[in-house]
């Protein structure tokens, strides 16, 4: 078999990417949410001995494109032509999800139909027959439940059978009713006269009643471009002079009514009326109510992170103990080899402090990733973004826009990314804009460690209420960046809130490592790297003490520490730390360290002789709130560019300083 390509289509949160790591072996993240797929993911899928590429697409709801991520998965679909596309469907959502299969179809796609999560369909007691709905659509149907596995091996089969099939599909016909037929009939002569058409005349004469501009502008150059636009006309005034509506919104009823019929014709309700409101509706009534939802939102945040210090704490204690002890042993094995003590020096004062400081945090991370999963995999974040929609909706801003800030709590990167799945450029940019005050937890060490030093009876609460000053912060600069540069009224949007599901072990433990395999790999290169620079520049001018303040280092902090002091952390290591920070926010932790020389018992120890509670908590603000990291510079000037690039590094930076000063000169009166 030649290199055959595969498509994975569908609704956004239809399963699309479980499908594809099951396929394809892959880790790709998922979550039970809309958008978590932003671009086109390949990957190879291997089965009775062949090789066939699956190509994982944003999720879109019909093959009118909006937003960036449904231009991608419609150009792919229709100008790159798959050789099969995998409509992944969620099967307890049929009615809307078939109606980008029923648009693929029209235009003579061959599609393989998956009708995923069948497990929610029957515990509402909906019976779907595959057959007959197989019989109707002319596809085959493949039964699966992504999560668990149950179906891919069949889905893999159907694939391949798919692919070995020859011979040219029909297009899907529904009826548009005897006016909306005839003009397709006068289309498909019209365009049937141009050669090299590729693809369905049915399906282009649809698209071009529909108004679709793209298809419209195949057209233009045509000689009989005329023809076509009297015929769109003339059907256009036919169809609103009888039913008072446009032609495409005409068209896009009726396709949804042949829809509905379907759906009719091929399940079967068990249940009574009442039976039919479903868990997810009985858990909403309580989770979104207007009164309580908001508060339990914030009380499960903030039991999240009391059981992060909770259970964190002990465990980074022991991890720790090791690295100290790892440190002596290094120290004493360069003596007695009679290595040079630069090298000593390098290996116990530099990297195994500065990583050490670092890896100390694992425990606590690795916690945070596993509570954000389950929330994620249950559905109870999209709930979040549904209950701070009618907040940012008040303040001038999307609901939908929080999603992508949610995922900012993790890392700001994919978070930036996600904003694609935002039909509103303008959108797309304040989104982005106010991303990086969400506090990743590339933070979380240096949270963690001063929260332990100066509030050790109160960590949790000190944690959380810096989560909440950077989503409160955002929705401030927000509604001030709105008045300034994005001056218009919105279109309303909707949010769209999928059903709750049981989290997987397998899903939930595989996010948690690949996020927690992240950081450990940051913590070997990218933090590293910076603690052998630092230790450099500690120990430079050759003579000079360690991470004195007469070394390169302490020259450099002493140079910007006076901009710093009024925020009450006016000391030369701060302001290193800060400077580094920008690199990556977990090197922060580890240049203190390595400035101080000290791991974590003892860097507490150090931090108290140079900081108050009420300076310790203005570094916390300045660092929750001050320059993106470099590699979230990167991906905002990738998804913008250079001129939002400068506004986003400047406004975070002057803010920063502005917080934490106001906090500082505030906290000095009061306490």
């Amino acid at each position: 078999m030649k290199s055959r390509v595969v498509a994975l289509a569908g609704n956004p949160n239809s399963g699309k990417t479980t499908i594809f790591n099951a396929l394809c072996g892959a880790r790709e993240k998922v979550g039970n949410w809309p958008g978590t797929t932003v671009e086109r993911k390949e990957g190879i899928m291997e089965y009775a001995g062949k090789k066939i590429k699956i190509v994982d697409l944003p999720g879109i709801y019909g093959l009118s494109a909006y937003s960036i991520d449904e231009r991608i998965a419609r150009s792919f679909l229709i100008k790159e032509k798959p050789n099969l596309v995998v409509a992944v469907v969620d099967a307890s959502n049929l009615e809307r999800n078939l109606y980008l299969v029923a648009q693929l179809l029209e235009m003579g796609q061959r599609v393989l139909l998956d009708l995923n999560m069948v497990d929610i369909t029957s515990s509402r007691g909906i019976r779907i027959d595959k057959e007959k709905l197989s019989k109707i659509l002319g596809v085959q149907v493949v039964e699966t439940i992504a999560s668990r596995g149950v179906g891919i091996e069949k889905l893999k089969e159907e694939i391949v059978k798919g692919l070995e099939e020859r011979g040219k599909r029909e297009p899907l016909k529904i009826s548009y009713g005897s006016d909306v037929e005839t003009a397709i009939k006068k289309l498909e002569e019209i365009i049937g006269k141009n050669k090299d058409i590729g693809m369905s005349l049915r399906g282009m004469a649809i698209k071009l009643l529909e108004g679709d501009q793209e298809f419209i502008e195949k057209f233009k150059e045509s000689k009989y471009f005329d023809e076509i636009k009297r015929v769109m006309e003339e059907t256009e005034k036919l169809i609103l002079r009888k039913t008072g509506d446009d032609l495409e919104t005409f068209m896009i009823e009726r396709r949804y009514a042949f829809l509905k019929g379907l759906v009719k014709e091929c399940t079967l309700r068990e249940r009574s009326l009442e039976e039919r409101l479903t868990l997810s509706d009985r858990i909403d009534k309580i989770l979104t109510n207007r009164i309580l939802g908001l508060p339990i939102f914030l009380l499960t945040v903030y039991a999240l992170f009391q059981l992060i210090f909770y259970i964190g704490n002990p465990i980074a204690g022991l991890i720790d103990e090791l690295f100290g002890d790892l440190a002596t042993l290094m120290n004493t094995l360069c003596t007695k080899m009679e290595a040079p003590s630069w090298l000593s020096s390098l290996i116990s004062d530099g990297v195994i402090p500065g990583i050490g400081s670092i890896l100390v945090f694992l425990p606590n991370i690795a916690l945070l990733f596993l509570g954000i999963s389950i929330l994620e995999d249950s559905g109870y974040l999209a709930r979040a973004a549904f209950l701070m929609d009618r907040i940012m909706h008040a303040l001038g801003l999307h609901g939908k826009s929080f999603i992508p800030m949610l995922i900012g709590f993790g890392c700001n990167v994919p978070a930036i990314m996600a904003t694609r799945t935002l039909e509103s450029r303008k959108d797309r940019i304040l989104t982005i804009l106010l991303n990086p005050l969400m506090s990743c937890s590339a933070r979380l060490p240096v949270y963690t460690l001063f929260a332990s030093a100066f509030f050790p009876e109160r960590q949790g609460l000190i944690v959380f209420s810096l989560y909440i000053t950077g989503i409160v912060l955002a929705i401030i600069v927000g509604r001030i960046l709105k008045s300034i540069f994005f001056k218009e009224e919105s279109a309303p949007l909707v949010m769209e809130l999928p059903p709750y599901r049981l989290p997987t072990l397998r899903n939930v433990a595989m996010q948690m490592y690949l996020r927690s395999s992240l950081f450990i790999k940051k913590a070997g290169t990218v933090i590293a790297f910076t603690v052998v620079l630092i230790w450099v520049l500690s120990s430079l001018p050759p003579g000079v003490e360690y991470a004195s303040s007469e070394s390169f280092i302490g020259k450099f902090g002493k140079a910007i520490s006076p901009i710093l002091k009024p925020a009450g952390f006016g000391n030369w290591q701060s302001a290193v730390a800060l400077s580094f920070g920008i690199l990556a926010k977990e090197t922060v932790v580890g240049t203190l360290g390595t400035l101080y020389g000290a791991e974590e018992e003892s860097l507490r120890e150090a931090l108290k002789a140079n900081f108050s509670p009420a300076s310790a908590y203005a570094f916390l603000l300045m660092t929750l709130i001050y320059i993106p990291c470099i590699a979230t510079i990167a991906a905002i000037k990738r998804e913008t560019n250079w001129k939002w690039t400068i506004i986003a590094v400047f406004y975070s930076l002057i803010l920063g300083w502005t917080v934490s000063v106001g906090f500082y000169q505030i906290a000095r009166i009061l306490w």
